[in-house]
């Protein structure tokens, strides 16, 4: 099975909330699924870690930063890609803290926008009582380790 490196994010606003978006698969072999994720993607063929989280970043949320910082949890999970094919998903998240920045989806694919239909900001007490699919499962404990 491929190993799938991939960056990811934990964005804080000023109120110490998560943004998170909504993932709704119509069609293809995710067809059905409908769960909340943090914002991220694959490290593309000759991309460091750092160069595809300012590239994700930026193309996921139009936030551009110089460096991402270090490295505050990291998780492996078997995975199934909406092309259907199954990968041991290494995932690396970095921690933004947003000021007044605005969150743009200029560039998001045409994949993007048909998939990623909701965005939203959460606190860590509706993180903990929801009742939706929210990815990764453990995500308000990795903000509490993360010191928020």
């Amino acid at each position: 099975m491929r190993r799938r490196p991939s960056a990811r994010f934990l964005i804080l606003n000023e109120a110490g909330e998560l943004l998170l978006f909504r993932f709704v698969h119509k069609r293809g072999p995710l067809a059905g699924l409908d769960f909340w994720a943090t914002p991220g993607g694959g490290v593309e063929e000759g991309e460091t870690l750092e160069q595809a989280a300012l590239r994700e970043l930026l193309e996921e949320t139009g936030l551009r930063r110089d460096s991402v910082g270090e490295v505050v949890a990291r998780r492996e999970v078997v995975m199934q890609l909406p092309d259907g094919e199954h990968a041991i998903s290494d995932e690396w998240y970095y921690l933004v803290r947003l000021g007044a920045d605005a969150l743009s989806w200029e560039s998001w694919t045409d994949f993007e926008r048909e998939v990623m239909v909701e965005h939203r900001w959460w606190s860590l007490e509706d993180l903990r009582r929801t009742r939706a699919t929210v990815w990764p499962e453990n995500l308000a404990e990795m903000l509490d380790a993360a010191g928020d």
